[in-house]
């Protein structure tokens, strides 16, 4: 083991994990003041004001397993006493101009093809070649402009900015690449330098181009994107550039386990309206000698793991929640089980690889649709507020519909929120409510 030090060494620091998360699990110890993501390994690199503080977050973490979203995070001491700028440039590949950009793409809503790079980067000159790829960072491209300055005027003008309002955030480095080489043109990979260059015979793209798409997560912007298609192809569209870390697509169980409920509080069409964010709902059991535990039968076995992923450790009207596969292939019917297989608020019957890309842990944030054409955000705010302090909020109407994003102060609230009032009225409208991975409004 390192000797003690003022850097504390994180890993398995997956892509939902942000900045302020690991801010939040280290800040009871001490002043922080230092952050190094390293993502393309999923590792963070943390220094503290003084090893006091360091040693006294290692010695609670030795006893508690930290988590952040429902993954387990590993940490050390690091070996580096003291982070240097060389260390927190670590993550790029440095600062030495290039006519070749390495660009990562974070929070990516939206996908990403050759066309909309090109859009975004072509203001700055000529771009000859772009080649798009898959890492363990995240969807990252390469970009080569026909000459240094126009890579060096891009990296100025759009580092840290979002292609979409609120995602898509751009991450740029200059590469260390000499020259790139495309094999074929298609919506990974393009050179524009050569009019007769090989190319996928396929049909036209499904995949919106720059300035198409509404950012706000939900907002039905494209809702006829994607044809009615099976779950295979829906999948597909919405990961095409790899499955989120920690997902193996391979799970064939799709019953799931939820336990440590708020008895007194929870009932089916509650836990249908959480559980029902990452697939259809087929059944849904309370245990009677268990009233604290819950069976629910998802639509398959992708959309099972996606809820355990993404609701294990969440927090539910005082309750962490535990999410595990359950032994039971299904759940029969009976008189405590509750049937929504032909409910017509299971969100995946269309759109689903659109709902697919939403997928995500509980946040702070909700998106509201299918509101009143004449709501006013005062009705909203007084619709939500008894589970808890809003802090910012947004009336926004997209392709003629209302729709609204509300902050709260604290996620569990939001997941209050969510499940209390997902699908009741609001004026003449049922409406929607889902997390938003927007950071702010």
């Amino acid at each position: 083991m390192s000797d003690p030090s003022k850097v504390i060494h994180v890993r398995n620091v997956g892509h939902e994990i942000s900045e302020n998360d690991l801010l939040q699990l280290f800040q009871p110890f001490g002043v922080i003041t230092k952050l190094v993501m390293l993502r393309a390994k999923n590792q963070a690199l943390l220094q503290m004001q003084d090893v006091p503080s360091s040693v006294k977050a290692l010695q609670f973490y030795s006893n508690v397993q930290p988590s952040i979203r429902g993954r387990n995070v590993y940490v050390q001491f690091s070996s580096h006493q003291e982070l240097t700028t060389m260390d927190q440039n670590a993550q790029g590949r440095g600062d030495e101009p290039n006519r070749i950009l390495l660009v990562t793409i974070h929070h990516m809503l939206y996908p990403i093809t050759v066309d909309v790079l090109q859009q975004v980067f072509s203001p700055h000159g000529f771009v000859e070649k772009i080649v798009t790829f898959q890492k363990s960072a995240g969807f990252q491209a390469l970009i080569q402009y026909q000459v240094q300055q126009s890579a060096v005027s891009a990296r100025n003008s759009l580092q840290g900015r979002n292609i979409y309002d609120g995602c898509c955030q751009l991450d740029i480095q200059f590469s260390n690449l000499d020259e790139l080489q495309v094999n074929l043109n298609n919506e990974r990979s393009r050179d524009f330098t050569d009019p007769n260059p090989p190319s996928e015979q396929k049909g036209k793209s499904s995949q919106q181009r720059y300035g198409d798409i509404y950012p706000f997560q939900g907002s039905g912007a494209h809702a006829g994107g994607f044809p009615q298609m099976g779950n295979t192809e829906a999948i597909a569209a919405a990961f095409a550039g790899g499955l989120p870390p920690g997902i193996s697509g391979t799970n064939d169980r799709c019953t799931i386990l939820v336990s440590n409920l708020n008895s007194d509080r929870i009932n089916g069409d509650k836990l249908f309206n959480l559980c029902s964010l990452y697939g259809n709902i087929v059944r849904i059991k309370i245990l009677r000698n268990k009233p604290d535990h819950a069976l629910v039968q998802m639509g398959d076995g992708f959309q099972a793991e996606l809820a355990v992923h993404f609701l294990k450790g969440a927090m539910l009207f005082g309750k962490r929640l535990e999410v595990n596969f359950s032994k039971h292939a299904n759940i029969t019917t009976g008189p405590d089980t509750h049937d929504y297989s032909n409910s017509n608020l299971n969100r995946f019957n269309r759109n689903a690889a659109k709902n697919y890309r939403y997928c995500c842990s509980p946040t702070k944030m909700i998106h509201l649709s299918s509101l009143p054409h004449d709501v006013t955000e005062a009705e909203i705010v007084a619709h939500l507020e008894e589970h808890g302090p809003i802090i910012n909020s947004k009336l926004f109407e997209m392709n003629g519909k209302q729709q609204a994003l509300v902050l709260f102060e604290k996620e569990e609230q939001a997941t209050e929120a969510l499940v209390w009032k997902n699908a009741t009225s609001l004026g003449s409208s049922t409406i929607r409510i889902s997390f938003s991975q927007l950071q702010s409004i």
